[in-house]
């Protein structure tokens, strides 16, 4: 029963609204050779009939699994996503096509331990971990190396320093369009002299490349979350001193930023994982803030406060609102999956913990046995074990989803795992006749 993954369908729409060479990319490769061991018959049935019968993806309702003693109620939208198959192919086939060379990824490929760990076993070796730090020097490369590029991207200063090398580093380049797609609208506003903020975890190698390529063409200053824009409007009204801005946000603004003169008119672009409700909350308090600060209204507002769309993924922004739906049910239970550092997956498992018992977790691994799981703790950033995770009764809904680095197979293991915990079931052949 394989299916072909609906990720790799491409909406017309969504290749309209991207940037010129986001549009080339995606009518160019509108379907990826994954390898097969992170493919799945089971979930890639399951993303087919639903794209069959929604392909305008318009229904984000959840997909019900009825096994009798457990349902399963599954995302509409969740796993590997276009930019994430793009780099896994990337990477794939660079290995094949060059058996005797060495090859080196800047760092993570995307934030999966096991796609990681795979390559990795493969002889690729990471040059750096996710946090910048170097873990192989520059020197010890050469120009007849092969470097990937993240999905991510990377910041020009790494460009340059392959350049010197004599590496080139848009030769294997797997940076995700719709992060260059943000590169884009902030490298337009900047030229409008408007000033950069750009939303996004300033740590993270898709904010820092996003920084690295915004300060190129204007000033530009990274908030975390809707606490740090609060303190930013802050100097941007004159409440809080000027001096105090550089201590306060240390290492997130660019080089020569001078809060008299840039916070006077700005626009908000964003990390594409990070939660669109977020953005568009710091976004519409700073436009509030300054529309207060100069007495304007209406489209007068454009003067200071740039007209962003928003730049969120159409993959994260699937994958939330398919959350939202998913969470419009009733459950005993969610278990999501992806690695404990991605970005996207951390605030899908916020969403669901909002209103259900939630279980973070890498792998099937984790499911020890019937009664206990080992899942992370999101704010405290270490991992738990946890007992009884299943309710003792006669019928348990368990919601299962992932974020957009997770290979299909890693949910199909997970299902099956805990439908094996549950006797007298119905077989997988006919609840799967049924969706």
């Amino acid at each position: 029963m394989e299916g072909k993954d609906s990720s790799t369908q491409i909406d017309s729409h969504r290749v309209d609204t991207a940037t010129p060479e986001a549009r080339k990319k995606m009518k160019k490769m509108k379907s990826f050779e994954i390898p097969e061991f992170y493919r799945s018959q089971i979930i890639g049935g399951i993303k087919e009939a639903r794209r069959l019968k929604d392909k305008l993806k318009r229904d984000f309702t959840p997909t019900l699994l009825d096994f009798g003693p457990v349902r399963f109620l599954v995302s509409r939208h969740f796993g590997f996503c276009y930019g994430v198959e793009n780099a896994v192919e990337i990477a794939y086939r660079t290995i094949n096509q060059n058996p005797d060379k060495r090859i080196f990824l800047l760092s993570e490929m995307i934030h999966n331990p096991d796609v990681n760990a795979d390559l990795l076993s493969r002889g690729v070796k990471f040059i750096m971990e996710t946090s910048g730090k170097q873990l192989i020097p520059w020197e010890s490369l050469v120009p007849e190396d092969i470097v990937i590029v993240p999905a991510f991207g990377t910041t020009l200063e790494v460009q340059q320093q392959l350049s010197k090398i004599g590496i080139n580093a848009y030769q294997y380049d797997t940076t995700c369009p719709f992060v260059e797609k943000v590169w884009n609208r902030a490298a337009s506003i900047g030229q409008k002299d408007y000033t950069i903020v750009v939303h996004g975890k300033p740590a993270h190698e898709e904010t820092r490349a996003t920084f690295s390529h915004s300060k190129q063409n204007a000033p530009t200053v990274v908030v975390n979350d809707m606490k740090e824009t609060i303190e930013l409007a802050k100097y941007l009204t004159g409440e809080k001193p000027a001096a105090q801005f550089y201590e306060e946000f240390k290492g997130q603004y660019s080089e020569g930023f001078e809060v008299s003169r840039d916070l006077q008119r700005i626009g908000v672009v964003n990390q594409t994982t990070m939660l669109a409700s977020d953005t568009q909350a710091i976004a519409d308090y700073l436009k509030a803030v300054i529309i207060k600060k100069y007495n304007i209204e209406g489209s007068d507002v454009t003067a200071y406060f740039a007209d962003t769309r928003d730049t969120l993924c159409y993959a994260t922004n699937d994958n939330q609102t398919a959350t939202y739906a998913l969470l419009e049910e009733s459950a005993d239970l969610v278990v999501v999956a992806g690695g404990y550092n991605s970005s996207n997956t951390s605030h899908l498992v916020e969403l669901c913990e909002e209103k259900l018992p939630t279980y973070f977790i890498e792998s099937v691994e984790k499911i020890l046995d019937k009664n206990l799981i080992s899942h992370y703790d999101l704010h405290r950033k270490v991992e738990k074990v946890t007992s009884d995770f299943l309710p003792e009764k006669e019928l348990t809904t368990i919601m299962l989803t992932c974020g957009a680095s997770c290979p299909d197979a890693v949910i199909e293991a997970i299902l099956l795992r805990l439908l094996s915990f549950f006797p007298n079931t119905k077989d997988i052949d006919s609840v799967m006749a049924t969706i």
